[in-house]
């Protein structure tokens, strides 16, 4: 069988095109995402489990936290906690969630369920994620995938967890808005529970009265104090004149 021999300059052109495509390869970026899932994922729907699972893209740290931004139509007052990773809790935002606890085992996805009220009259839901490592690392799954013309999402690698929702059932109504914290009664602020600056001269004022406008036992006792060391220096006074005139 003959051997076919490229030329010189076949031969370098080869050697480059494979360079660049093992340049390109290593910068893909990395398949790992957060993905979100429901059963009866429906417009309307009430009470419904939410399922979120951070893939890990990190060889030498664990996941430690999910910062969740909810969409338009839940708040966080919509969210109860379902299950996390051991020790992970969850804790309401201005405008959503985090779970966050002991790091996983490195290379380990964490997955966490949420309660939601009520899901929105809506087509999908967005949810923007930022993830948290050990390390301090942080992956920010927030881009929204764009349109393209055969009507599928294109993004760049770091689109944000969507749910696709069915149509609300035939009759299916908004619920009524979320309960909120009764109104205070008084319109006086709320006391803080950080110390009230106190005016050192009024305070001492103060010290040397009781509740009833008479002297205070500290005060009595500061008068009986000052009352013995006169008695004592007039004693003192006396011994020396005694001394001196022997």
């Amino acid at each position: 069988m003959s051997r076919i021999t490229l030329p010189r300059g076949a031969r370098r052109l080869t050697v480059a095109a494979t360079a660049a495509a093992a340049v390109l390869l290593a910068a893909v970026p990395a398949a790992a995402h957060v993905e979100v899932e429901a059963k009866g994922a429906q417009a309307l729907a009430e009470n419904v489990e939410l399922t979120f699972t951070a893939e890990s893209e990190s060889a030498t740290a664990g996941i430690t936290e999910l910062r969740i931004v909810l969409p338009e139509g839940i708040t966080p007052a919509d969210v109860a906690y379902g299950t996390g990773p051991e020790g992970w809790s969850l804790t309401a935002t201005a405008d959503g969630y985090s779970v966050k606890g002991p790091a996983v085992k490195v290379g380990e996805n964490a997955e966490h369920s949420i309660v939601v009220r009520q899901l929105p009259d809506a087509k999908e839901l967005v949810f923007k994620t930022l993830q948290t490592y050990s390390d301090g690392k942080v992956d920010r799954w927030i881009e929204l995938a764009e349109k393209g013309g055969d009507g599928h999402g294109h993004g760049h690698g770091n689109e944000a967890p969507v749910l696709k929702l069915k149509a609300a059932a035939p009759g299916a109504q908004s619920v009524s808005p979320t309960p909120s914290a009764p109104p205070t009664p008084s319109a006086e602020p709320t006391p803080s529970t950080e110390k009230t600056p106190v005016d050192a001269t009024a305070q001492a004022a103060d010290t040397g009265k009781d509740d009833d406008g008479g002297l205070s036992g500290g005060a009595w006792a500061g008068i009986v104090a000052a009352v013995l060391a006169v008695v004592a220096a007039a004693v003192l006074l006396v011994r020396r004149r005694g001394s001196a005139q022997a």
